[in-house]
């Protein structure tokens, strides 16, 4: 059974106690909440892409990629340049579904698509 116990405070010592547990309890949610640090974003200039890329294209590959806008780059002058992360989204376009994922999919489909 909790004990329920009453006190009297003058009006200046509650709110430097509420001040004190609100500050504590601030502290430690951003203790516990560690600030994620976001890394810049990685700029590949063509020879970093080349040797970032899983298959090792070579540079008339990639040149013939940007020339038809396949993959995501940028160009200042003469020199072009790609976002590491925008590189690994497109990489991960070319994902193969699972038979799992498949299967999934369209059992998914057949049963939003029964008719009758």
């Amino acid at each position: 059974m909790d004990k329920t116990v009453f006190i009297s405070l003058p009006i200046d010592d509650l709110q430097t106690v509420i001040i004190d547990c609100v500050n504590s309890c601030l502290k430690n949610n951003t203790q516990e909440s560690k600030p994620t640090t976001e890394q810049p974003e990685q700029w590949l200039d063509l020879n970093d892409l080349i040797k970032y890329d899983p298959e090792k294209r070579t540079k008339p590959t990639w040149y013939s990629k940007t020339s038809r806008n396949e993959v995501p780059y940028y160009k200042r002058g003469k020199k072009i340049y790609f976002l590491k992360s925008e590189i690994d989204e497109w990489l991960k376009q070319g994902k193969c579904k699972s038979n799992a994922e498949i299967d999934a999919e369209s059992e998914a489909y057949l049963s939003n698509n029964k008719k009758g």
